[in-house]
């Protein structure tokens, strides 16, 4: 299984750079960039941390590819 997520598009449309996002979610911009490349899988506590930031249910922005 893999995770999907959708953080750049999301991010791009709430006008939010990866800096902006990073600070507001209190990690590193390399962290929000890794997520975005699919690099990263983030913990819940970040996955519930960006959804609140982007007021957005986390099951928009995360879903799991089988």
């Amino acid at each position: 299984m893999e995770i999907v997520n959708h953080v750049q598009h999301y991010r791009k449309q709430a006008n939010l750079t990866q800096e902006k996002l990073a600070q507001l979610a209190h990690v590193s911009r390399k962290t929000i960039n890794s997520l975005e490349r699919g690099h990263y899988t983030p913990s819940l506590l970040l996955a519930l941390q960006i959804s609140k930031i982007l007021n957005l249910d986390i099951n928009v922005i995360f879903s799991i590819k089988e």
